[in-house]
């Protein structure tokens, strides 16, 4: 329940659920694919202050959340009744190739990208203690633990086979016993045993060329589109007592021995093309591919674009046995904590200071999303300093050729996973070089030249705001819709509101549990849970009054509203009811900002008082044309 209101506001701002094909998610987004991306109210979803950004990119429509992303995504699907929120297969595939490719590998990938990041960093971590000599390979701690991290690697091709069915519309469990035929044991032997010098298996007199495809990555996705090809052609051909057993049944029989003896072989052959090729361009210039992925990675993840590379990663440690493109990425992660870090010990602002601390330490475990679009994007040049320092670092790691040997997602765990098991050497050292060269370059420079003299300054304490007569601004006041004490929005105990992302305003610490239509106009949105209410003026304001901090928790308990939304008000008017003191002692704040959340459409929003207290009615806010 606690992600239930924010969910029913993303849902409504997606265009509700008939205009959702799918929905999966990430670390931080939520990942829609949407019939009609025009119906999407981005605007609304942008002003949302659960909603971190709004992006639309490779043939999504994502919506930023943050590292509690899992439990909205849930939610979501509850109050939507998407099911588990995949593809049904019949949405038709728009936008060009790439768009296309990057959705499909986005969409295989990101529902156990999580655990696969966990598998790669405990790879790491058991290398480390080697190196470290803290234990050893015979300890049978150590074999249970990399077991535990190399079990998702080794049966990739099963669990690609699950995702990939159902990013194609298909049956995923007969798409991934395709994958888990392709690690059976007794391929494996027989693969061994060709390896060994005996005859190689036949199928109607044809050679089968064996291959070791655990930890492969393309064989089974192309299976697996193949099956689900097949499973749309004949399911609706076979009689409807029949169908459940022999569709699937059609799909191995034709599926599986064309895997084995063409499209696995094939794909093989890709693969290793795939990681000659990158190791071409690779070898071409360590340092530059290492400037240049280190420059435009956050780019790259900005736009979505970054799941693009994944597979790549994944490819070159499957053929390869290790990875040199990963470590380039973590100075580019590091290089936007820095900025972010800068901004933090430049600016006297406390919201400021206060948002950049919590987007810094979510940036150095891999999680930038809110620190550029928090902090390092709105103010432009600490993301350029990001993005240089991050060239700058991994520069570094490019010459030195530091390598991964495992799986994950740049971040501070990445230094445990370039460490060779013979131990450290001067790779891992460039790591460590590059990182700080990130870290510290950005954080500097933005320390110096990132933000600008007014930005950089403390706000003025005691009355940011100007105080002007209401009676010349008559047409553009905003009454007050409750009796309460006034409080700076600055001193709102939320940082969304406290910043004024949200929109410009002023907070009230209530007395009385009644909220009075402030405008004449219309009720634009009333939540669900009756904590907050969105009024339309005639005179063109848009108001928010959200009454207490985090009381959508309480799910509409203690509010009565005495409106419905489009209804037409006045100024006065009875809008809500609340129960102060249960409120209270159920241990909520009760300072309710009040924003004009369309501030940009005027010079300023001015408190039109200089008094500390307030009565529903009294002039509160002036809005300058």
């Amino acid at each position: 329940m606690k992600y239930q209101a924010l969910s029913e506001e993303i849902l409504q701002g997606v265009g509700g659920k008939a205009n959702i094909s799918s929905v999966i998610h990430c670390a931080t987004r939520l990942r829609f694919k949407l019939k009609d991306s025009s119906k999407a109210d981005t605007a609304r979803l942008k002003n949302n202050p659960g909603v971190i950004m709004v992006v639309e990119s490779g043939g999504q429509y994502q919506v930023v959340i943050g590292n509690h992303v899992s439990d909205v995504h849930q939610a979501l699907l509850s109050v939507a009744g998407l099911g588990d929120g995949s593809s049904d297969g019949s949405d038709e595939q728009k936008g060009s190739l790439f768009a296309r490719l990057t959705d499909v590998i986005s969409g295989i990938f990101t529902p156990f990208i999580g655990v696969m990041a966990a598998s790669g960093i405990l790879k790491g971590l058991l290398s480390l203690a080697l190196a470290l000599n803290l234990i050893s390979e015979d300890a049978g701690l150590y074999k249970i633990l990399f077991v535990a991290s190399d079990a998702l690697f080794y049966f990739l091709p099963v669990v690609l086979g699950y995702c990939a069915g159902k990013k194609f519309g298909g049956n995923a469990f007969t798409t991934m016993v395709i994958g888990a035929a392709l690690v059976h044991p007794l391929m494996l032997v027989a693969f061994n045993a060709e390896q060994g010098g005996a005859a190689p298996l036949h199928v109607f007199g044809v050679p089968v060329i064996l291959i070791n495809y655990s930890s492969s990555v393309i064989p089974i996705i192309f299976a697996a589109w193949l099956s689900c090809l097949v499973e749309r052609t004949v399911h609706s051909r076979l009689p409807g007592a029949i169908r459940n057993f022999t569709t699937p049944l059609l799909c191995l029989v034709i599926t599986i021995p064309l895997t084995f003896m063409v499209i696995g072989p094939a794909a093989t052959w890709l693969s290793h093309l795939l990681a000659d090729g990158y190791l071409a361009i690779y070898q071409f210039s360590p340092t530059f591919a290492g400037a240049f992925m280190g420059a435009f990675w956050q780019v790259c993840v900005i736009f979505g674009l970054h799941w693009s590379l994944v597979p790549i990663m994944i490819n070159n440690l499957s053929v390869i046995g290790s990875d040199t493109l990963l470590p380039l990425l973590m100075p580019a992660v590091l290089g936007q904590a820095g900025a972010t870090l800068g901004v933090m010990l430049r600016t006297r602002d406390a919201k400021t200071k206060g948002i950049a601390a919590s987007a810094f330490s979510a940036s150095l475990f891999g999680i930038t999303e809110p620190a550029v679009y928090g902090i390092t994007l709105p103010n432009r040049r600490p993301f350029i300093f990001g993005c240089i320092g991050g060239a700058l670092g991994a520069a570094v790691l490019g010459f030195w050729h530091t390598t991964s040997y495992s799986f994950g997602m740049p971040s501070i765990f990445t230094f445990s996973q370039v460490v060779p098991k013979t131990g450290f050497d001067a790779s891992v050292m460039a790591s460590f070089a590059g990182a700080i060269i990130a870290l510290v370059f950005a954080a500097v420079a933005t320390w110096l030249f990132g933000l600008p003299a007014a930005k950089a300054e403390e706000a003025p304490a005691p009355a940011p705001q100007a105080v002007v007569n209401p009676d010349l601004l008559a047409k553009t006041q905003i009454a007050s819709p409750m009796t309460g004490a006034v409080v700076q929005l600055e001193l709102v105990p939320d940082e969304t509101f406290a910043s004024g992302l949200l929109g410009k305003g002023v907070g009230i610490q209530p007395t009385v549990g009644r909220v009075l239509s402030p405008v004449n106009g219309t009720v634009a949105s009333l939540f669900r849970t009756r904590h907050a209410i969105g009024l339309e003026a005639d005179n063109g304001a848009e108001v928010l009054i959200h009454v207490g901090i985090d009381t959508v928790k309480l799910d509409g308990l203690h509010f009565t509203a005495h409106v419905s939304q489009d209804d037409r008000v006045s100024v006065g008017d009875l809008l809500l009811e609340f129960d102060i003191d249960a409120i209270r002692a159920a241990g909520y704040d009760l300072t309710t900002p009040v924003l004009v959340s369309n501030s940009d459409d005027y010079i300023d929003v001015l408190v039109a008082s200089q008094q500390s207290e307030v009565t529903a009615g009294d002039p509160l806010l002036a809005l300058i044309k």
